[in-house]
């Protein structure tokens, strides 16, 4: 084999080194919050819940990325988890979708949950390069609570 056959060496994708990442994070994330009965996409849906207000179901499908019969779906399986309610649900009307006391608790749970997993990602003893990710990210969004 001459030099001219060995392949050079893969260049970086800054696509493959962030859906790896995140692959990490979304595991990472379900092991923090399967002891509360909840997934990424359940505990999505509860912060776009608490932090948009009068948010209508098109709304929250927009926030999350499915489809709007998801979104109904899913706030149907929270109603009856008893984490959510919608406070005018008739026919032809809006819908006032809010958290209830144990929504609001289990989503305070949740997040702590969260801050555990960028500490363990994202902190001073994390890796390295993942700290830079995280600085990096500091300076696109402004700076955060650090783990």
């Amino acid at each position: 084999m001459t030099r001219e056959d060995v392949p050079a060496p893969p260049t970086i994708s800054t696509s493959i080194v962030l859906l790896t990442l995140a692959h990490r994070i979304e595991s990472e994330l379900a092991a923090a919050l399967a002891p509360l009965g909840l997934t990424v996409s359940r505990l999505s849906l509860l912060g776009h819940i608490s932090g948009v207000p009068g948010a209508s179901f098109s709304d929250l499908a927009r926030m999350s990325g499915v489809a709007v019969q998801s979104v109904h779906a899913a706030v149907k399986s929270l109603v009856g988890a008893g984490l959510v309610r919608d406070t005018t649900a008739r026919a032809g009307s809006a819908s006032n979708i809010e958290l209830t006391p144990e929504g609001v608790r289990l989503l305070g749970e949740a997040m702590a949950g969260v801050a555990r997993v960028d500490a363990l990602l994202f902190g001073p003893d994390a890796d390295p390069i993942q700290q830079r990710v995280a600085a990096a990210l500091d300076g696109v969004f402004g700076e955060r609570a650090r783990p």
